[in-house]
């Protein structure tokens, strides 16, 4: 998938609405740079997504960004995540919910909540979302 086949600007009410929520996914990624256990990539790709209905300057400045932007763009082109990132992410995302559940959160239903969620995301993560590599060299294999 090409990375500028996304756009689609809409006009009207619709696009700033899209703005709006592609300012809303941005803040919270860049908010998820610094607080463990809150997403940072899929943030931005939503960003990404809804700047590309409404702004390609602004879409622009996300696939432009350093680190972040490679990721949207290797998403948007099916590669999903390098394997040391989904390392990261998968543990981070464990320890996040180990320690909320252990220190953060009193009530045991709210427990069970917690640790189900967190055990969805690491299995999404791990099991879903493409390695890199992976997709690689099975293109790589394709073409020979």
């Amino acid at each position: 998938m090409d990375i500028e086949s996304e756009s689609s600007v809409r006009t009207g009410p619709i696009k700033y609405l899209f703005l709006f929520f592609g300012f809303v996914f941005a803040a919270l990624g860049f908010i998820g740079i610094v607080v463990p256990g809150l997403p940072t990539t899929v943030f931005m790709i939503m960003a990404a997504s809804c700047f590309a209905k409404s702004s390609p300057k602004f879409e622009r400045w996300i696939l432009d960004l350093p680190v972040v932007g490679a990721m949207v763009r290797d998403h948007r082109s099916g590669l999903g995540m390098p394997r040391k990132a989904k390392t990261i992410a998968i543990s981070m995302m464990a320890i996040a919910t180990a320690l909320s559940i252990v220190f953060a959160i009193d009530q045991i239903g709210i427990r069970i909540i917690v640790g189900g969620v967190g055990l969805v995301g690491v299995w999404y993560v791990g099991f879903k979302v493409p390695t890199r590599e992976k997709v690689l060299s099975q293109r790589l294999e394709g073409d020979q």
